[in-house]
């Protein structure tokens, strides 16, 4: 059964998540899954004490995460996230002139220059349509990548420094562990999280990622997990990619 979850960057989306989590120790199911992956990425930091149940569930997946991961496929969760309320638009200037008499035609002048009260009412208005107008919202995505070496020889600590030296516009860097792989040869699996409309995942790995100098010690990226939150209105999408098996180098 899916599983839907409201507003938690506000109080009452984590209380009412502290609720829910009295009785359970994950999101869906009897073990961490992706669906715990989503509402982790979500959450920007650990939550206040007061959340006793939201807190001892973040510290719990936030240790899995740099232990041994995450590997459930979960049952399906939405996070929604509140509309940004409209900002109230500023009265219009309102103004109030006395009918106009035959007499006063002979007195307009349509081609005249503005008034001080002129343009001080358009600049009133001008002002009023900046002030309503609001910031488109961009939607956001919880990835999960794979970052494997050349050989057992390669200095993993300068590897993982190498990947979160790449710093940009909507690139957030998330908590990450050292996975054996095979013959003595480990990978780094880290998480992030962008902005869809400020980070291309491809371009990051191509460009930044698998080229000089990150590639003197990186071979290769996979995206191990891949989540992604539209945010309009109230109503949010959930994409996951399956989890594949690491390739063994050889």
């Amino acid at each position: 059964m899916e599983v839907t979850l409201s507003n938690l960057n506000t109080e009452s989306g984590l209380k009412k998540l502290d609720e829910y989590l009295l009785s359970r120790s994950y999101i869906t199911g009897y073990q961490a899954s992706k669906d715990d992956l989503l509402v982790y990425s979500v959450l920007s930091q650990s939550p206040s004490a007061e959340y006793v149940n939201v807190s001892r569930w973040f510290n719990h997946i936030d240790a899995l995460l740099r232990i041994s991961g995450v590997s459930g496929e979960g049952k399906g969760v939405n996070v929604e996230f509140a509309s940004v309320a409209e900002a109230p638009s500023s009265p219009s200037v309102d103004d109030k002139k006395a009918p106009a008499t035959e007499d006063d035609d002979d007195d307009l002048d349509l081609f005249g220059e503005e008034t001080e009260e002129e343009k001080k009412a358009a600049e009133e208005r001008a002002a009023a349509v900046k002030a309503s107008g609001k910031k488109k919202e961009t939607g956001k995505s919880s990835v999960l990548l794979d970052v494997k070496p050349w050989d057992d020889e390669t200095d993993m600590q300068k590897l993982e420094e190498t990947v979160r030296s790449v710093q940009m516009d909507g690139l957030f860097w998330g908590a990450s562990k050292l996975v054996a792989v095979g013959y003595g040869i480990k990978k780094l699996q880290i998480m992030m999280t962008i902005v869809d409309d400020l980070v291309s995942v491809d371009n990051l790995i191509e460009d930044y990622l698998t080229c000089e100098p990150a590639n003197e010690y990186i071979q290769s990226c996979d995206i191990v997990a891949f989540n992604k939150i539209l945010q309009n209105s109230a109503i949010s999408l959930t994409v996951a990619l399956p989890v594949t098996e690491a390739e063994t180098t050889t």
